[in-house]
């Protein structure tokens, strides 16, 4: 799936109040799958509770690191299926398509599966199979997922994901990313992987006050790596993740030797001017440049999701009190290739994939995750929160990597990814994949990882001061 973005205009608005018009909105989506609410996450959710580690008591210290296991009662469980069996649906759409949305079909065909063979449980065993960890970070409880290579040398890196995702979507990049050997790469291209839920997100805790937007989390993820003794590391994102490693990029903590994005934001002044107006491409654009400008007017045209998490997401009762009505919302979002969001919807009728495609059960990982952590509402609140701009170039001047995936919002053209990033350190257009690259196409995701960061590597390995 994936994850919508808006842009504002410049109006102030009053903390909590609501006068900022969101001016325009683009979207992105981000994949599905489960984990298990924090301390803090927990208790506003008094119908659906996990426990962390069973017995653990808090260690001392607000930069304490506290083990962190998913568990949720079979009451919860329960209570889910009782109200998928209790849906109240509406009438068939008029359209012999999906322009009205995802339609009542799919809804209903899922909704059985989901009451009846759908299985909780091995998603929590597939969370519980990796260390997982919480600690508070200016003020809020941070989840994340912290596997350390075996291999000497491990390069660090965290890896962000989106909205409608979660950490899920990163789960089948961990044995590749920490393991290369067993998949093709060699120990030189091992990697330390930290994978955090964004705040309002999983088992993170969720904000009570303004202002947790990317550059917020931009900040936590340099604490976050430096609490676990990094001082040297990359950083990954798609999606909301793109928002937030773009943001760590302007930010160059140090440390940060330099990130990678599969969804850039190279679209160059004139051109982002041109879209926000609704007017013709600029003169001049190569033939590439003139299809991206295309694909995103597209894509500006399918985020009226994204507008309304953007302006009224406080609004979204609904998908917090019936899990069918959740689901429904994050499935209908767009990739390239349609909304609801082809590669999601094709996957809804795969039940395994032995080359790691996305399947029916992963996706509904992904949605039961954000039943049972009551955070369909929290996490629409970050669209409410950026007051940025989405696809136009941000400035970022430390080295940058880029993966183009030919299901993504756009395709983002050499040229403006170039002048976008002036230390643009690798750069490659993909025949496969999508917004959720990672989630689709995992080992081809991390092989671009792997080339991507490959020459930071050698120049550590000659530099004078190792």
């Amino acid at each position: 799936m994936r994850l919508p973005k808006l842009r504002y205009t410049a109006e102030a608005r009053v903390a909590g109040g609501p006068g900022l018009r969101p001016r325009f909105f683009v979207v992105l989506f981000a994949a599905l799958v489960a984990v298990a609410p924090t301390s803090a996450a927990l208790a506003q959710q008094p119908a659906r509770t996990a426990t962390s580690q069973p017995g653990a008591a808090r260690p001392a210290g607000k930069d304490a690191i506290r083990p962190f296991r998913v568990h949720f009662p079979q009451q919860a469980l329960d209570d889910l299926r009782r109200r998928i069996n209790a849906t109240q649906w509406p009438e068939r759409e008029t359209v012999a398509d999906s322009s009205q949305g995802v339609p009542l079909a799919t809804m209903q065909k899922l909704a059985r599966y989901w009451a009846t063979d759908y299985d909780w449980r091995k998603a929590e065993a597939r969370l519980n199979a990796y260390p997982q960890f919480v600690t508070e970070i200016d003020g809020l409880d941070i989840h994340f997922i912290h596997v350390r290579s075996k291999h000497p040398n491990a390069l660090p890196l965290v890896v962000t994901h989106g909205w409608p995702g979660s950490v899920v979507e990163q789960l089948k990049l961990i044995d590749p990313l920490t393991n290369p050997t067993a998949h093709g790469g060699t120990t030189a291209d091992a990697f330390d992987v930290v994978i955090p839920s964004m705040p309002g997100y999983g088992f993170s805790g969720k904000p009570a006050a303004t202002g947790w937007g990317p550059e917020r989390m931009a900040r936590a993820w340099d604490v976050l790596m430096k609490r676990l003794g990094y001082t040297r590391y990359v950083a990954q994102g798609g999606d909301w993740g793109a928002f937030v490693v773009d943001q760590m990029g302007l930010q160059a903590p140090a440390g940060l030797l330099a990130i990678h994005t599969n969804m850039p934001a190279t679209v160059p002044a004139d051109v982002d001017k041109a879209l926000l107006a609704g007017a013709a491409a600029p003169p001049g654009l190569s033939a590439e440049e003139r299809r991206a400008y295309e694909q995103l007017v597209r894509t500006f045209k399918q985020v009226d999701y994204a507008r309304l998490m953007g302006s009224r997401p406080q609004t979204l009762y609904g998908i917090a009190d019936s899990p069918v009505g959740l689901a429904a919302w994050l499935l209908d979002h767009n990739d390239a290739d349609g909304q609801p969001a082809a590669a999601v919807a094709s996957a809804l009728d795969r039940t395994a994939s032995a080359a790691g495609e996305l399947t029916r059960d992963e996706i509904l990982d992904n949605i039961t995750l954000y039943w049972l952590t009551n955070t369909g509402v929290s996490a629409s609140r970050l669209y409410w929160e950026y007051k940025g701009g989405f696809f136009n170039t941000k400035g970022v001047s430390i080295p940058v990597a880029v993966s183009v995936f030919p299901g993504e919002q756009y395709e983002a053209p050499r040229s403006w990814t170039e002048r976008a990033y002036p230390k643009l350190i690798y750069y490659n257009r993909l025949d496969r994949g999508g917004h959720f690259a990672a989630w689709e196409q995992p080992q081809l995701f991390a092989a671009e990882l792997r080339a991507a960061f490959k020459s930071l590597r050698q120049a550590d390995a000659t530099s004078p001061s190792r």
